[in-house]
């Protein structure tokens, strides 16, 4: 990584969004059938806490992964 070459920021949203639409529309097919039965707020608080520490790990390693096309 070059700390001289500021990120762009909308590559950085856009490698992120490229990562979450999928999980999140992987976790709607696969956990809300599971919690149906369930009020909205334990979906939601059952959902952040997986969603959350997946791309609190993910993203970084992503933007990491793809920073030459980032920083371009």
């Amino acid at each position: 990584m070059n700390a001289s070459t500021p990120p762009k920021r909308w590559k950085m949203i856009v490698i992120s969004w490229l990562f979450v639409y999928p999980v999140v529309n992987g976790m709607f097919a696969l956990l809300f059938p599971l919690l149906a039965d369930q009020p909205q707020w334990v979906k939601t608080l059952v959902f952040t806490l997986i969603l959350v520490p997946i791309m609190g790990v993910a993203i970084p390693a992503l933007h990491k992964r793809f920073w030459g096309w980032i920083t371009k």
